[in-house]
């Protein structure tokens, strides 16, 4: 590697996590401070976007250093990584629409539409379902395009500059969201600013993506989520214990 590659390596991976870095920290400060009836759209996508820069930057680190290595062979210097990243934020920001709808609808419903115990049951059923997602041929083929970095950089940033550059992190966007929306699922049920599961989740989708025994943890964490929605169904009371002794969207 020569020195440039070396320098070029070095600096992305520090910018990467000290964003990331960054964002947990924000995350921390504002997990106690805001519940449900407080959210507004904006804020609900600007803790959004914080949290995927805080659970997702650490994992895209090679695929980012792969852009990076390839870009700078070709002489094109810093905009096409920055625009790379961006286009992969974009695919995740417009998928926060999805919770944010989840989350005003639980704040503008009556508590008499769903019970207690009929909202624990659904919950479970939601968790088994992220579970056995594990074992489709669906994440397996998302997650082997997450694994090869450089393959996938060859065969997705075609022609060069920002639009390129773009369009390729845009599918890689897509392709980590159908690798990782389920567990993100799980998140959503037991309290998206929930730090200890945000933190347990972001680990999984390091070491599924980035570790040689990968596709083995995908399958791991699979039973493990699919048992605990039976669980949940099973046992009233885990659900609200699981998010910290309050609902799942009240505990944000």
């Amino acid at each position: 590697m020569s020195l440039l590659d070396r320098r070029a390596t070095v600096t992305t991976t520090v910018l990467l996590l000290a964003f990331a870095a960054a964002a947990w920290f924000f995350t921390w400060r504002q997990a106690g401070a805001i519940m449900v009836a407080d959210l507004t759209a904006p804020l609900f996508m600007a803790m959004w976007l914080t949290m995927m820069v805080a659970m997702m930057f650490p994992t895209i680190a090679p695929m980012v250093l792969a852009h990076r290595m390839v870009v700078l062979k070709r002489g094109e210097g810093n905009l096409p990584t920055v625009v790379f990243v961006a286009g992969y934020l974009t695919i995740w920001t417009v998928v926060g629409l999805i919770p944010l709808i989840a989350v005003l609808g639980f704040q503008h419903s009556s508590p008499q539409v769903l019970g207690e115990r009929q909202l624990e049951i659904a919950a479970g059923g939601a968790l088994v379902l992220a579970g056995l997602y594990q074992f489709t041929p669906w994440k397996s083929f998302c997650l082997k395009q997450c694994r090869t970095p450089m393959s996938f950089i060859v065969t997705h940033d075609f022609g060069g500059g920002s639009l390129a550059a773009f369009k390729a992190g845009a599918s890689h966007g897509v392709y980590c969201l159908g690798c990782c929306w389920a567990l993100m699922a799980v998140l959503l049920i037991v309290g998206l600013m929930n730090l200890a599961w945000m933190a347990v989740i972001a680990v999984v989708f390091m070491t599924e993506k980035n570790a040689p025994y990968g596709p083995a943890v995908s399958r791991i964490v699979g039973t493990a989520v699919a048992g605990l929605g039976l669980a949940v169904a099973s046992f009233p009371g885990l659900l609200a214990w699981l998010s910290g002794g309050m609902p799942a969207a009240a505990s944000m």
